[in-house]
């Protein structure tokens, strides 16, 4: 037998000072002193790792789940980095921004195959970026043969040559590069600013046009029925959108417009020369048509006073209604067919399933189905009117965004076709009301603020290019694919992620890197044609090791999200779920056999992979791939959408939330920002184990802050952070922290702030009592306690051990 590594004793690592008793509803974990190899013994029993850094071991040490408990590192995951040199390091493209599955990409398919781990991309193209370099020149400098645009990771064979990173052919540098904007110097073509910076924005010359920039057009498409009317969201729409109606995007060229409709469609005539705006109504749903051509799409510049009239207005115009019908098609027709012009953006606000004319739908939900645990049936559409409309608009450049706000069954999984191809976005509003859901009501006008102000692109496509042996076969977000490539996105907007999977055609063997880039063009709110260019390089390696200390645990998560979405939708929701666990079966049996000469019992993943198991089990708790638990069919729906179009931090937010404990946090370790103190309090492990009665505990969510107080927190901390002088006395609807000159308030403001600062729209925060309602969303997304219808994470592995040694 070959000599055994021998290992040192070493106690198991802890990340909090909770007691290690109990827990995971008393099933026991082992606790054992874990020998762990040291790190020469690791690389030696790995097939000799030599000159791998450090951190690259550390991401290969064995972690024994069964009994090691604290996993989570003490501040949110960040991505892991590549192992690439300090040069390439500091050129490279931000993981906000573009992000691979594994930051070591295998050299062949098999090696690939071997790992057992999806290789797929993560991108946030169009974020909002506090620096971006844009680039004004007569020249942009692409690859000849594969239209590669110039970049960080090129490599200058001389002053006048240059091969491309994904192709290898070898290009001249044209004259006009040789010169330098920056230092305004001639002659170091290597120092101009798109070949020191991996993401920038070139203003594009009349080559990368089909046609004149368009404007800036916004249409709006309202619901005025009873239902919507009474449920108020028109009133805060109106109120919102006279408060915006200047922060809107564009110029002096910006076109509105705007269509009502119930039983029939209503147009506004507003041109300017009208001293009121003029109603114009078309009863005929079955054969939509545009009443006047040229004053209902109207310059917002000339016509503003008579758009600010109408929104003043438009409430009270409906305010008596009684029309309970809802001729959504048609209205969608209309709209079409008033935007195919130009294209923009048409924004529809919907409160109901549509009942009359082309598109109306039946209701196909039963409530008794929504706990089965037997399958999910309707969560594709039941009619491909939304879809055919939504590709109709994308090749005339308009893109859907649809606001659903109905607590009713209205088939999402039907509605939401039409944004999903026309790279639209989907909001959903399920029980907003002025009166029952004030919070709610909160939440829209707050969206709609960033919805309405957010930099916005039009008539845009996105290509993604990878080094030649690399090849894209499927993409997962909200546009159409006009060719294998190349995305059609009527418009972009910053707050929308995309995905793609990948595959290794050839081997890379012949290069050391590997490398991606996407440019998108798009036409700027100001009419201007730019394009935004990122590149993302990585190191190629041929030991699977290699490939296991470079996975990127949240990254492969979203891209399993994407995909279980898509399988669920075209086989079922049960074979999505196990697709999911077999992902995590099938990546920890690949590990263990490949490191085999390491003996330990129990359940061993790499250190890489240690949060694997976790962030799967949460994933099959969402409302989007949960089963046995009472889920209304509109919201699993719409929890699928946000998987599909969410950018990486929101979708890891959402599945596995940040959790701290607030009454014991100190100064230590704190960030002293813009002369404030913001408290970095350790995460915690989302189990009930870890709240007590006298604590209080801040869960973050991304779109939501959960604030829980324990029934014996401490009077004086409550008094101090909340301004109440007990327990008792906090009010049951609290949605913020009030502004009190105490240490303890100020500290809690600036960490809520800190963290909302991470994200571009505003989280909204409900304050939750341990004996308030509240406490059940609150504690749904404990994902590793034990729930009626879903196991704890302790079980979770050992259901994951028992498969893996089937």
């Amino acid at each position: 037998m070959p000599n055994q590594p021998v290992y040192q004793q070493r106690p198991v690592s802890r990340t909090d000072s909770s007691p290690s008793h109990g827990g995971y509803n008393q099933t026991g974990y082992q606790h054992l002193p874990q020998p762990f190899p040291n790190m020469s013994q690791l690389s030696a029993a790995l097939g000799g790792l030599s000159g791998v850094p450090e951190l690259e071991v550390e991401a290969l040490r064995p972690v024994n789940l069964l009994q090691e408990r604290n996993l989570l590192p003490h501040q949110p995951l960040d991505a892991p980095e590549p192992n690439l040199s300090a040069d390439l390091k500091k050129a490279n493209c931000s993981p906000d921004t573009f992000r691979c599955t594994l930051t070591n990409i295998p050299q062949t398919q098999a090696l690939l195959n071997k790992a057992r781990l999806p290789l797929g991309l993560l991108l946030h193209p169009f974020r909002d970026l506090a620096q971006l370099p844009v680039i004004t020149s007569n020249t942009i400098v692409r690859c000849r043969s594969c239209r590669t645009y110039i970049n960080p990771f090129v490599s200058f064979l001389d002053q006048r040559r240059w091969k491309c990173n994904l192709c290898y052919r070898v290009n001249d540098v044209p004259d006009e590069f040789m010169y330098n904007p920056v230092t305004r110097s001639y002659g170091e073509p290597h120092k101009r600013p798109e070949v020191q910076n991996s993401t920038v924005e070139f203003i594009a010359s009349s080559d990368y046009m089909l046609r004149p920039p368009q404007p800036a057009v916004y249409l709006f498409v309202l619901d005025v029925s009873h239902n919507a009317v009474e449920g108020g969201y028109l009133n805060v729409f109106c109120h919102t959108l006279l408060e915006n109606l200047d922060k809107m995007p564009g110029d002096t060229r910006t076109r509105v417009g705007f269509i009502t409709f119930n039983s029939t469609i209503h147009f506004y005539n507003l041109h300017e020369s009208l001293s009121q705006p003029q109603m114009l109504v078309v009863s005929d749903i079955d054969d939509i048509f545009i009443p006047t051509h040229d004053s209902l799409l109207v310059n917002l510049k000339e016509s503003r006073a008579l758009v600010r009239v109408l929104l003043t207005s438009l409430h009270s115009m409906f305010s008596q209604t009684r029309e309970t019908h809802s001729a959504l098609g048609p209205a969608l027709q209309a709209a079409y067919k008033l935007t195919s012009p130009t294209g923009g953006r048409v924004s529809v606000f919907q409160t109901q399933l549509p009942t009359l004319g082309p598109g109306l739908l039946q209701s196909r939900e039963d409530p008794n189905q929504r706990s089965s645990t037997k399958g999910v049936q309707h969560l594709g559409p039941a009619t491909d009117f939304y879809k055919k409309l939504a590709l109709d608009c994308s090749g005339q450049q308009i893109g859907v965004d649809l606001f659903l706000l109905s607590s009713q069954y209205s088939d999402l999984a039907s509605l939401a076709c039409m944004s999903k191809f026309s790279a639209g976005s989907i909001f959903y509003y399920p029980s907003l009301h002025h009166v029952h859901n004030p919070a709610q009501l909160d939440k829209f006008q707050k969206d709609l603020e960033r919805y309405l102000t957010r930099k916005i692109g039009f008539e845009a496509v996105m290509r993604i290019r990878c080094t030649k042996g690399l090849s894209i076969h499927t993409f997962h977000g909200n546009f159409f694919v006009r060719s294998t490539d190349l995305l059609s996105l009527a418009n972009i907007n910053p707050d929308s992620g995309f995905a793609v999977q990948m595959s290794i055609e050839e081997s890379l063997a012949d290069t050391s890197l590997a490398c991606f880039q996407s440019a998108l063009l798009y036409t700027s709110s100001k009419g201007k044609r730019r394009i935004r260019v990122h590149t993302l390089c990585l190191p190629v390696v041929s030991q699977l090791s290699d490939v296991y200390a470079g996975a990127d645990v949240q990254a492969i998560t979203c891209l399993l999200a994407n995909m279980a979405i898509d399988r669920s939708i075209s086989s079922s929701l049960s074979d999505a779920r196990d697709a999911l666990v077999n992902a995590v079966v099938d990546s920890l049996s690949a590990y263990k056999n490949t490191v085999s000469n390491i003996q330990q019992s129990g359940l061993i993943a790499p250190a890489a992979l240690c949060l694997f198991p976790l962030y799967v089990l949460a994933l099959l708790k969402q409302k989007a791939l949960r089963m046995g638990t009472s889920t209304k069919l509109d919201e699993r729906v719409f929890a699928m959408c946000e998987f599909k179009s969410q950018p990486l931090q929101q979708i890891m937010r959402a599945v596995h939330p940040d959790l701290y404990r607030l009454d014991t946090m100190s100064d230590q370790g704190a960030l002293h920002l813009n002369d404030c103190i913001v408290p970095q309090p350790h995460l915690l492990h989302l189990t009930a184990e870890k709240l007590t009665r006298e604590g209080a505990f801040l869960m973050d969510c991304g779109s939501v802050f959960y604030l829980w107080i324990g029934k014996c927190c401490n009077d004086v901390f409550i008094r101090d952070m909340l301004g109440c002088p007990n327990h008792a006395s906090i009010p049951p609807s609290m949605t913020q922290i009030p502004e009190l000159e105490t240490p303890l308030s100020e500290r809690l403001r600036a960490l809520l702030a800190w963290l909302q600062d991470s994200r571009p729209f505003s989280s909204t925060l409900h304050v939750v009592k341990d004996d308030a309602t509240a406490k059940t969303s609150f504690f749904q997304h404990l994902v590793e306690d034990r729930s009626d219808s879903a196991l704890s994470y302790y079980e979770f592995l050992l259901h994951i051990q028992q498969q893996m040694s089937k």
